[in-house]
């Protein structure tokens, strides 16, 4: 895919250095590349792997995954680190892109792990207390994590040990569910204000880069019954309304790239 359509497809803006409080960042120009041909292929390819399921596929339409990787600058000879993988959803894209020259570690397992050993067999699972040797990994990634952590007031921790793990020039990719700007921070119902989270991040010490649109959602209110969980997949609400979260779809989401000086 050409470079112009990538740049049509990623909306991307910075932040402009200012004297007032909130994040320090000068105004920079996001990694906007499209990925190499030969990492384009094997994202490709991995989205139609038959080790990925029905269900999985339904989400390719939201999640936007061949943009958002190369938003964040994927390339297969990295060592990358994605915190609390779920049931794998972008695992099973990664896996078999960084298999021939990279290296891939998850923070817990997962069943298609010993399913698929031909995809999975060489992935490491540690922890989410161990990520890494300090100043080993290329990229972090974590995917509608952040307000878990929140939830549970341990996010300056793990973004404490994000910054350990990741190289000096390494790079966390962060995508999660966006409040409104003029929500109370740091936000509800599993929605954050995408200011707070980025002032978090820069406060462990990851220096706010760009961020995307690739995954925003106009139609998502964020004021629904049960928070971000009444929208799919996880339809918290049953049948109730459910054509109407289907077709808000899944969340709006921010996606943000960070570095480590």
């Amino acid at each position: 895919m050409r470079a112009r359509r990538w740049a049509a497809l990623l909306c991307v803006s910075a932040i402009a250095a200012c004297g007032c409080e909130g994040p320090s960042v000068a105004a920079r120009t996001a990694n906007s590349e499209p990925l190499g041909d030969d990492v384009q292929g094997e994202v490709a390819r991995a989205l139609a792997g038959d080790w990925r399921g029905a269900e999985a596929r339904q989400r390719d339409v939201y999640r936007h995954p061949v943009e958002t990787l190369a938003f964040f600058g994927l390339k297969d000879a990295m060592h990358v680190v994605e915190i609390s993988p779920g049931s794998g959803w972008y695992t099973a894209i990664l896996a078999p892109v960084l298999a021939p020259r990279g290296r891939f570690t998850v923070t817990s397992s997962f069943d298609a792990l010993a399913k698929h050993p031909e995809i999975f067999g060489h992935v490491e699972v540690t922890s989410p207390s161990q990520l890494g040797a300090d100043g080993s990994a290329d990229m972090v990634l974590t995917f509608r994590n952040m307000h878990n952590w929140v939830g549970d007031h341990s996010e300056q921790q793990v973004l404490a040990r994000v910054f350990a793990v990741l190289k000096p020039g390494g790079i966390l990719g962060l995508v999660d569910h966006r409040a409104k700007a003029d929500a109370a921070p740091p936000g509800a119902g599993g929605y954050l204000r995408e200011d707070w989270v980025i002032a978090q991040v820069e406060k462990a010490g990851v220096r706010f880069v760009a961020k995307s649109e690739i995954n925003a959602n106009p139609r998502d209110t964020t004021d629904h019954p049960k928070g971000v969980w009444t929208l799919p997949p996880s339809y918290a609400l049953g049948d109730v309304d459910r054509a109407k979260y289907e077709a808000i779809g899944e969340s709006d989401r921010m996606t943000l790239k960070f570095v480590k000086p």
